[in-house]
């Protein structure tokens, strides 16, 4: 039974004012070690958690959640389609769209386009377009009105904005021969996603405008789905491909990107690892610490073994002693890394205003801001996995101490 004398005298240890400097330096140095150390934790995999909570969000606001496909490449009668999917249960929405690409032209700025014809009506129960255009609206794209939605980076580098003329160049080919089509456009809105791939490279047509535009009066491109849960998108496509058989092609959000998130993950995993090493390092000062505190305290414990204290209340007395210097680190790390990880983007944004540098740039993440999310979990896992490294880091030295032979440290005195 651990009795309080042991952790009184750990206590009292801890406070008391040391003839050797060095040990009061190490012990600082470590318990500092720790509260950098889980800090640092908690701010990358909440960096890590918010990186892949925002990425879901806008993927799935570009993204539909299941979309069917023909394997013909046209999907023909899809009115009807459209009502038999639209009463299945747990769908919320459901829209035709058309893909093509071609080249938008204006002045001599060009730019390649990857085209989407859609239903605005429809299109807004699928999608969350109409809640990320920076100027007009989807109600805008008319039926034979040839308005055109851009997304805000391939707006900047045609430089156009809502009102202008675009020119739409199609390739209509025929075997082996080219045929260029050109549609003059009206741009009737502008989009920010706030992923570059598609602000810069996506761009929206009235449906019937891309079926005039592509020449495909019978057959669509496919149908896009919605859920009431995202989640459960693996188990739709599953139902959908045994009903409607081989001749359709039926593709979910999570097959199509799911090794975005397998890759945050195993990050995720690799970087707590990596940071544990620097919480270890910060634990193997705390050995130092009692090490240097069992050779200075030498004549305390041989007293307090002559007055009858065990072996096993000697390591206790220092054990407690380490534990509180681990405590100390993991309360205020976590207190700090909560600070910064709340703080993430004000933090990135202030820096790199500072030193003029751009540390996320758009042509090359998908996301250029840092946002955080900060879950209990992971600093439950943090907190458990420094406590037992520190745990751990105390008990050879407190056996040391609990080894002391009074006579022989008791000789000299």
């Amino acid at each position: 039974m651990i009795h309080p004398l042991e952790l009184f005298i750990g206590l009292r240890y801890t406070r008391a004012k040391r003839r050797n400097q060095m040990v009061s330096f190490i012990s600082m140095m470590a318990t500092v070690g720790i509260v950098l150390g889980v800090a640092a934790m908690i701010t990358v995999l909440s960096v890590m958690n918010g990186f892949g909570k925002e990425l879901q969000q806008r993927i799935l606001g570009v993204v539909s959640h299941v979309t069917v496909e023909s394997m013909s490449g046209s999907l023909r009668e899809w009115q009807k389609l459209l009502l038999q999917f639209d009463t299945r249960p747990g769908v919320t929405g459901v829209a035709p769209y058309i893909n093509g690409q071609g080249l938008l032209v204006k002045g001599r700025n060009t730019s390649g386009v990857f085209i989407r014809g859609i239903d605005p009506e429809k299109e807004a129960k699928v999608s969350r377009f109409g809640e990320n255009l920076v100027d007009g609206k989807l109600a805008d794209l008319t039926s034979g009105g040839r308005g055109i939605i851009l997304g805000s980076a391939l707006a900047d580098t045609l430089g156009v904005q809502t009102g202008s003329r675009v020119v739409l160049i199609y390739d209509r080919r025929q075997g082996e021969q080219s045929s260029p089509r050109l549609h003059k456009l009206t741009v009737v809105g502008i989009f920010n996603i706030g992923m570059h791939q598609h602000d810069n490279g996506l761009a929206l047509l009235h449906i019937d405008d891309a079926i005039d535009i592509f020449e495909r009066p019978v057959g669509i491109s496919g149908i896009r789905m919605q859920l009431d849960d995202a989640y459960t998108a693996r188990s739709h496509a599953y139902d959908l491909e045994s009903e409607l058989g081989e001749t359709f092609n039926i593709n979910h959000w999570m097959s199509r990107h799911s090794n975005f998130f397998i890759a945050l993950k195993d990050q995720k995993r690799i970087l707590f690892i990596v940071l544990m090493l620097v919480v270890s390092v910060a634990a193997f000062n705390i050995v130092s610490t009692l090490v240097m505190m069992v050779s200075e305290k030498q004549a305390d414990i041989a007293i307090l073994r002559t007055i009858g204290m065990s072996p096993k209340s000697v390591m206790m007395i220092f054990i407690f002693q380490g534990l509180l210097l681990a405590a100390i680190g993991i309360a205020a790390g976590v207190v700090l890394g909560i600070l910064v990880a709340s703080n993430t983007e004000i933090i990135v944004h202030t820096i790199e205003r500072i030193v003029n540098v751009n540390f996320l740039s758009p042509d090359i993440y998908p996301i250029t801001d840092l946002p955080s999310d900060i879950q209990i979990n992971d600093i439950i896992n943090i907190v458990l996995a420094t406590s037992v490294v520190s745990f751990l880091s105390t008990l050879y030295p407190a056996w040391r101490g609990a080894r002391t032979q009074p006579a022989m440290a008791l000789r000299y005195e």
